[in-house]
């Protein structure tokens, strides 16, 4: 079973599978995010939508380039979740299938080409206090918690 966070389903409304991909990406004690300052202004977890006919991974690859610039490797698959909400940029209620994955940034190739999308790096203190998405954050907060030292 996978897990739900965020808002309730609407009862009657018709919603539109909506696969996505997103990382957990670390180096160093900090977090690589993504601000996207239209049409919300947001931190969030780099990653986006599958394409028909992509597969997960390139998918993934595409997405944290366009948002971040950044190359990545050690891709490790950590969980999914489920989202409904309402997809203001393609006018469509979807229920997102989010899968999520650590990785370590490699290599800064340019900057994000993702409109209104920016590079954030956090620490591993500041980066759960950004992220609103439940989903993100439990992921999140479960890749911190396993990379922090034992005290």
């Amino acid at each position: 079973m996978i897990r739900r966070f965020g808002e309730r389903v609407v009862l009657g409304q018709k919603y539109t599978l909506r696969p996505g991909a997103y990382a957990v990406l670390h180096r160093a004690g900090s977090v690589l995010l993504t601000y996207q300052g239209h049409p919300e202004h947001e931190f969030q977890l780099p990653g986006g939508g599958i394409d028909p006919g992509e597969h997960i991974l390139p998918a993934l690859h595409r997405e944290i380039l366009e948002e971040t610039g950044w190359r990545v490797s050690g891709l490790r698959k950590i969980g999914a979740f489920r989202r409904f909400v309402f997809m203001p940029d393609y006018d469509i209620w979807a229920e997102k299938l989010c899968h999520v994955y650590a990785a370590r940034p490699v290599r800064r190739l340019h900057p994000p080409t993702e409109p209104h999308h920016a590079e954030v790096w956090a620490s591993f203190a500041d980066a759960p206090a950004l992220i609103e998405n439940a989903g993100d954050n439990h992921f999140l907060r479960r890749v911190l918690n396993g990379l922090r030292p034992a005290r």
